[in-house]
């Protein structure tokens, strides 16, 4: 087998893998990890039991691999598209509303996979837990980041607390995506970006700048 034959197969089962992993969010993100079978999948791609299996070890391997497949969509559904966006202010209001977009466009049908994964295994134990505790860790974790460097910058108040700046903008889009699931209401959307808003505005300083660091 030559070397270009290897690698056209290690593509492919790439893309099979990841077209595994695609559907497998989705339906993790409306009716939770559980509710996603090695048979399921087969089925509705097609596939055959045991090919849809050989990309995994155990359903413990498939469920860590949909978290982690959810993580990747997010970044590219949330945090790429806005990363041009100046420092401080602007680029945190630019994440939380990727974030709400992200929600309202339906990305999964079930909604924000993380909101949904996170009130599944909040108390159970185990390496499903801890990927999604790494990973929604890391998003609050660069929120507040945010927020510290819009101190830095001057445009938010320095007597402002990050950790609750952001666990109070995080619940206005947790909100947003409950109201919307639970009760189709799209006028949330809407309810959490003025509350967003309104929350911003009340630690900022009137002194913002442009968000470049000091010497660029």
């Amino acid at each position: 087998m030559t070397a270009a034959t290897i690698t056209y197969h290690q593509e492919r089962a790439e893309r099979t893998r990841a077209q595994i992993l695609r559907r497998a969010v989705d339906i993790a993100s409306a009716e939770g990890l559980e509710g996603v079978s090695i048979g399921r999948l087969a089925t509705e791609l097609a596939m055959s039991k045991t090919g849809v299996f050989a990309h995994f070890g155990s359903k413990e391997d498939l469920q860590v691999a949909i978290v982690e497949m959810a993580g990747d969509v997010f970044v590219a559904e949330v945090v790429e598209p806005v990363q041009t966006s100046p420092r401080g202010i602007p680029l945190l209001s630019a994440l939380l509303q990727s974030w709400l977009s992200y929600v309202e466009r339906i990305v999964f049908r079930g909604g924000c996979f993380f909101a949904a994964a996170s009130a599944e295994f909040d108390s159970r134990p185990g390496p499903v837990r801890d990927k999604i505790v790494e990973l929604t860790k890391a998003w609050v974790v660069g929120l507040e980041n945010e927020v510290k460097e819009a101190q830095r910058l001057n445009q938010l108040s320095r007597k402002a607390d990050p950790h609750q700046v952001v666990f109070e903008l995080h619940a206005f889009v947790q909100e947003a995506n409950w109201a919307f699931k639970l009760f189709d209401d799209k006028t949330s959307f809407a309810r959490a970006r003025s509350a967003i808003t309104r929350r911003i505005a009340a630690e900022q300083t009137g002194k913002p700048t442009d968000g470049r660091r000091t010497g660029e």
